[in-house]
């Protein structure tokens, strides 16, 4: 059944079309459940390809290089025969490609299906959906591309779709600022990822992952580190570290499901997907940088999400802190923790995001959390449900995203040299994350009444209070994909290991795993019981905790914007005055030069016969003349 792979893109590429050429037609609702239902066809493929890929003979030792065994290729046609850069539009089902597949496609749907009633009602319902299918195309293309350049067309598809999807509402100024702001800053990630693709191919011959996986050994250190550090860059804008996270908290300028979409289950998720697929390619110097930004990064973003009073930016910048759990794992060669806590975030962020809807929608678009509170008694599914995606995130056990944090933990713990310090930082943003996610939720949920009274806060249509049911169930029980402690149910990485050129496995022994889980669960209870004194019981001045260094996160957005509309314009500025002057210059220069010649000749160019006649007769005048006074001298 595998050979089924290319209807997996295939369904939502068919309905972006036929919302394309019939959109406005089917209007609304049919517009949202066409597109749902292409969803929903991906999603029943990828589990029958899933299905088809456990059926294929387990893979072989060093399965990384990528024949034989769990390893799928589909040739959809040959693509760029151009001398000897063979390049075939293909897809790859393995095991990194079906997890990443089925999780976009599960919660892709979820969303899809919330959307059809968070969007009533607005004029451009079904060019919502018409991008949403699109946005999933371009995912697909990018999970399941079997090399380097199917993967970017689906990279610059998901890069061109958040500018369409955060822009959605591009009648409001900063919707507009923000997807131009998307846009630009992953151009600087695709200048990474472009540079290293050319480095490979000129260095190994190849695109194929397969081809790279099995040529990754005989790079030299130094090209290996350059390529390292150029999918780092290319991670870094997609996947929003520093210093180019800038662009996510402001995508939350699009309709919520789009936050949800971007956030949890597709784009920001690419980075770490790149890195993980080319484990092979990454040197040790590489992995501590990158483990370092993804420490820097996790840090930075939990400090400024303990301030943010917009319930979407809390969670933006909670998505960032994640964000670099993932590349502190990744940096730590934890490549299966990484992976475990794409999957966990994408439930439980997919959960908190869509909750977050809901409460907008029930408030009639209110997002300041300081006017909220007490909804927990009016929007009870959308209350409990949030509620589990907050202690998934705190690291609650037994909800998931305990099991895939503490994997990231222990791996950075058992680092050299630095590892005590990344965990440490680790520590730390988990203890944050406890806080700022319990300083939500009881502001939202709990507490006295802070909304007005001509507000009317209800419960969402059961449209979207399902896919919330759903996720909470996820967030819930997901971390059984890969269980450590019933068994050595360690499913995730059994599964994804033929795909990993060095695996990592823990050395740490039980008792230091049970201790360093145990610190982790105690900052996580610690961070909430603060939260409790402080929003709840209101013990703790609130005001000191919510400094305004933190609350502008750290200026840095202030600050880039003060420049590029200060001394950036005037720069720019200049730039400009000097390519009209002097590039502009010499080009219509020559051009004026060219004119005025040809202006002096045009007299020569008369038309008349007798004028050519007696130049005709002038020159032969003048030519004998010449041969004359040649045979005199």
């Amino acid at each position: 059944m595998v050979e089924l792979v290319w209807l997996i893109p295939a369904l939502p590429l068919a309905g972006f079309a036929v919302l394309l050429l019939a959109g406005p037609r089917l209007g609304e609702p049919r517009a949202g459940w066409l597109a749902t239902a292409a969803s929903a066809g991906s999603f029943l493929f990828t589990l029958i390809t899933f299905g088809g890929l456990l059926g294929l003979e387990s893979a072989t030792e060093g399965g990384a290089g990528g024949h034989g065994g769990r390893w799928f290729v589909s040739t959809l046609f040959e693509w760029m025969p151009i001398g000897g850069l063979e390049v075939d539009a293909a897809l790859l089902v393995d095991p990194l490609s079906m997890t990443m597949a089925l999780f976009v496609t599960g919660v892709g749907t979820l969303i899809h299906l919330y959307s059809v009633g968070y969007m009533h009602g607005d004029p451009k319902y079904s060019k919502f959906f018409l991008y949403l299918n699109l946005f999933l195309f371009s995912m697909l293309m990018l999970v399941l591309g079997e090399n380097l350049v199917v993967t970017f067309l689906g990279w610059e598809g998901v890069g061109t779709c958040s500018y369409l999807l955060i822009s959605f509402w591009h009648e409001r100024p900063t919707a507009a600022t923000a997807g131009k702001k998307a846009f630009v800053t992953n151009r600087i990630g695709d200048f990474g990822f472009m540079i290293a693709t050319f480095l490979l191919w000129t260095t190994l011959g190849t695109v194929s992952y397969a081809g790279l996986a099995a040529g990754a050994p005989a790079l030299a250190t130094g090209t290996a580190t350059a390529v390292s550090l150029l999918l780092l860059l290319a991670a870094a804008g997609k996947s929003a570290q520093l210093p180019l996270y800038v662009w996510l908290p402001d995508a939350m300028e699009g309709p919520t499901p789009v936050s949800a979409m971007v956030h949890a289950a597709t784009m920001v998720t690419a980075g770490v997907y790149l890195l993980v697929r080319l484990n092979p390619v990454l040197t040790d110097t590489a992995l501590l940088i990158i483990a370092i930004v993804g420490a820097a990064t996790a840090l930075f973003a939990a400090l400024a999400a303990v301030a943010q009073h917009d319930i979407k930016k809390v969670l933006a910048y909670s998505t960032v802190s994640q964000l670099g759990y993932m590349f502190l794992a990744i940096g730590s060669g934890a490549y299966v923790a990484a992976i475990f806590h794409v999957v966990t975030h994408a439930f439980f962020k997919g959960l908190l995001f869509l909750g977050s809807g809901s409460v907008i929608h029930g408030l009639g678009d209110e997002q300041d959390m300081r006017r909220m509170g007490a909804l927990r008694a009016v929007m009870p599914i959308t209350a409990v449900t949030f509620i589990v995606g907050w202690l998934a995130i705190a690291g609650v056990p037994p909800l998931s995203g305990f099991w895939s944090k503490d994997e990231i933990l222990l791996a950075a713990w058992e680092q050299p040299d630095i590892g005590p310090l990344l965990w440490v930082v680790g520590l730390v943003t988990a203890l944050l994350t406890a806080y700022y996610m319990s300083r939500q939720t009881f502001l939202v949920f709990f507490g006295g009444q802070r909304w007005d009274d001509s507000a009317h806060p209800h419960e969402s249509p059961a449209t979207m209070t399902l896919p919330l049911v759903v996720l909470a169930g996820a967030a819930a029980i997901g971390g059984a994909v890969n269980l450590p402690l019933v068994g050595d149910w360690l499913v995730l990485e059994h599964f994804l290991e033929p795909v990993l050129a060095h695996p990592h496995h823990f050395a740490s022994g039980t008792g230091t795993k049970l201790g360093l889980a145990v610190v982790a669960v105690v900052a996580a209870l610690g961070g909430i019981a603060f939260a409790i004194r402080a929003w709840l019981q209101e013990r703790i001045a609130t005001d000191k905790l919510e400094p305004a260094l933190l609350e502008n996160v750290f200026y840095v957005d202030s600050t880039i914007s003060n420049f590029v509309g200060g001394p950036g314009t005037k720069a720019f500025e200049a730039a400009a005055t000097a390519d009209r002057r002097f590039v502009d210059g010499a080009v219509n220069g020559v051009a004026r030069l060219v004119r005025m010649l040809g202006e002096a000749v045009r007299p020569l160019q008369s038309g008349y016969l007798r004028h050519y006649a007696s130049g005709v007769a002038v020159g032969a005048i003048i030519l004998v003349i010449w041969l004359a006074l040649r045979g005199v001298s």
